[in-house]
């Protein structure tokens, strides 16, 4: 599971991510975000912790520096 996790993280990278516009409001962006929670956390709950980044990008957050916590 956490190999799909990843691969298609990865698909989305290369592929929808340069077709669009550059818009993150974090650092890092959520694809990398996702990628290193999943890595750290496993499957479960870094997909949890990535639904809730994702959740929190919009205009009426600041946005910034969020590291995936340890």
């Amino acid at each position: 599971m956490q190999i799909g996790a990843l691969k298609t993280i990865k698909i989305y990278k290369l592929f929808v991510s340069p077709l669009l516009h550059p818009s993150c409001r974090y650092i890092p962006s959520c694809s990398t975000y996702a990628h290193e929670a999943i890595l750290r956390h496993g499957p479960f709950k870094g997909t949890y912790l990535s639904v809730k980044r994702i959740l929190r990008c919009h205009p009426f957050h600041a946005g910034g520096y969020d590291p995936v916590p340890e």
